[in-house]
């Protein structure tokens, strides 16, 4: 734990990524789709188009500076905040200022320029709030505690929702509160620090068809079945955590620093299309704990499950295979 002789701010800054586009050697641009990033993983695939001539990337930035930032007895001034890029492996750094989107507000955006040959795999990125603080200039009151990756060869920035999963026999399970859903394959914990689904090994091959590997047809069951089980995880955690918010008087609801301000994040966009993201937060949040809209809300939220959890590809890798499988075993 580092020691500052000056007063900061105790709470990370929240870094978010809202576009990528990537500029072309015909100077054309291709916007990429929100699949090019991911808030959960904080990573970005600059590889997922497939291009092979891009130039550079634009990547949209939004950080929010946590509370106490404006207030009006804090002991800095001339604030600043900058996102920083650097690749440990070229020794290229590059930093751009922000702008703040409305005077006295703790949300800033702006846009970084990634140039293609300035890195040869992954960079990190990172944003610094900077102020004069005692009368020295050029002093960090705040930071994000953790950077994102941006990957100038990947085509894939999610890995999967990040969860543990643990086998455990519902009927006879210490964990006494899992008795009671001794007949479902799979159950979603949400309350752990890290979220976690327990498969039922009483159901019957259950576990036998996870752990399948090949290209049969229990292959193909095995890849619907993974999709279903990260469609519920999705839901569940994303339930969870718009259920546990810490909401500040007169600014509304906080994002939460840990899985659960990671899962918000990633899925509002998909709830609450086309505004900004601590708007979304908002307005699920006026929603959930108003007289109506909530009912109506949970087929976007079931709609954003499904995008996490890959589900078409999943079941559409099905289809493929079966019907491969049926022409093979016609001729």
């Amino acid at each position: 734990m580092k020691i500052y002789p000056y007063k900061r701010l105790n709470r990370p800054v929240t870094l978010r990524v809202t576009s990528v586009s990537l500029k072309l050697d015909d100077g054309t641009r291709d916007q990429l789709e929100t699949s090019a990033y991911s808030t959960q993983q904080q990573a970005v695939a600059l590889g997922i188009a497939g291009h092979t001539d891009w130039v550079s990337a634009m990547i949209g930035l939004s950080a929010t500076l946590p509370p106490g930032a404006n207030a009006t007895d804090v002991p800095w001034s001339d604030l600043c905040v900058l996102a920083v890029l650097t690749d440990g492996e070229t020794n290229v750094r590059t930093s751009v200022s922000l702008t703040r989107d409305a005077e006295n507000g703790r949300d800033w955006s702006g846009f970084l320029e990634v140039l293609r040959d300035d890195h040869m795999g992954q960079a990190s990125l990172a944003v610094h709030a900077v102020a004069t603080v005692d009368g020295v200039p050029g002093r960090a009151i705040a930071e994000t505690d953790r950077s994102w990756i941006i990957d100038t060869v990947s085509d894939d920035p999610v890995s999967g929702l990040q969860l543990e999963v643990q086998q455990a026999s519902f009927r006879k399970s210490a964990r006494e509160w899992l008795h009671a859903y001794a007949d479902v394959p799979w159950i979603v914990d949400t309350s752990a620090r890290v979220p976690t689904v327990f498969v039922n090994t009483d159901v019957e091959g259950v576990i036998g068809l996870l752990d399948s590997s090949g290209s049969g047809v229990d292959s193909k069951v095995r890849d619907l079945l993974v999709a279903q089980m990260a469609t519920d995880a999705w839901t569940a955690v994303f339930h969870g955590a718009i259920g546990d918010l810490e909401v500040e008087p007169g600014s509304g609801p906080v994002f939460p620093t840990d899985w659960q301000g990671e899962v918000l994040r990633e899925m509002l966009p998909d709830v609450i299309p086309g505004v900004h993201v601590e708007e979304a937060l908002r307005q699920v949040h006026h929603r959930r704990t108003g007289d109506s809209g909530w009912v109506e809300l949970q087929t976007r939220i079931h709609y954003a499950a499904i995008r996490r959890a890959d589900a078409a590809k999943a079941l559409g890798y099905a289809i493929r295979g079966l019907e491969q499988m049926n022409r093979e075993s016609e001729t």
